[in-house]
C-alpha cells in the first residue's frame, strides 16, 4: 500500500516546485533592470548602451507619494483632522449610528504639508454606483483646509473613510459613532 502512494508524493512535490518557480517569476524577481538604470546590454535594439551621468530629465523623475504609516500619531492627528471637519461642517454630520448599508464608502487619501494645507486629495476607494461623492468629498477637504497644525508630525499622507449617506450627511471612520444593525 505505502508502494502506491510514493508516486502520487512525487507529483504533488513537482506541482510545488512549479508553482514555487511559477510565483517567483511572477513577481519579477529574475526581471530587474541593471542597478545604473540604463539598458541592459540584451536590449531590443541588440546593441548596449551606457547610463547616463547627469541627472534624469524632470519628466523622467516618477512622482511617488509614500501613504505615512499609521502610527499612533498619525492616527492621533487622523482624529484631529477629522474633529477640525466635524467642526467645518456641523450641519452635514450624520448625528447617531450610520444606517446599515450606507450610500457609499470612499477611502480618502489627505496630503498635508508641515503647516496643515492641504496639498492633493486622492483616492483609493470609490464606489462605482456613486461616483459623484468623491468630488463632494474632495471639495470639502480643500474648504477646510488649513487642517491643524501637525506638529513635529510634519508634512505626510494620511487615510481617512468618509461614510456617505443618501441624505448627503457623512460620519468620518476616525469618529464614527458605529453602526445599526437594522
Amino acid at each position: 500500500m505505502a508502494e502506491a502512494r510514493k508516486p502520487g508524493v512525487a507529483i504533488a512535490r513537482t506541482a510545488t516546485v512549479a508553482l514555487l518557480a511559477l510565483s517567483l517569476a511572477a513577481c519579477g524577481v529574475f526581471d530587474k533592470k541593471p542597478a545604473g538604470g540604463g539598458e541592459s546590454p540584451a536590449s531590443p535594439g541588440g546593441t548596449a548602451t551606457a547610463p547616463d551621468d547627469g541627472p534624469p530629465a524632470k519628466s523622467e523623475v516618477p512622482t511617488v507619494r509614500l501613504i505615512t504609516t499609521q502610527t499612533p500619531v498619525v492616527r492621533a492627528y487622523r482624529k484631529i483632522g477629522a474633529r477640525h471637519i466635524y467642526t467645518k461642517y456641523a450641519q452635514r454630520i450624520y448625528k447617531g449610528k450610520i444606517p446599515p448599508l450606507v450610500y457609499a464608502v470612499v477611502v480618502v487619501e489627505t496630503d498635508i504639508d508641515a503647516s496643515g494645507k492641504v496639498t492633493g486629495v486622492t483616492f483609493s476607494r470609490i464606489p462605482s454606483h456613486a461616483p459623484e461623492v468623491p468630488p463632494m468629498i474632495e471639495e470639502l477637504i480643500k474648504a477646510a483646509s488649513p487642517l491643524p497644525n501637525p506638529g513635529k508630525l510634519g508634512g505626510h499622507t494620511y487615510i481617512d473613510t468618509w461614510l456617505w449617506d443618501k441624505s448627503g450627511k457623512f460620519q468620518l471612520d476616525s469618529l464614527t459613532q458605529g453602526q445599526r444593525s437594522r
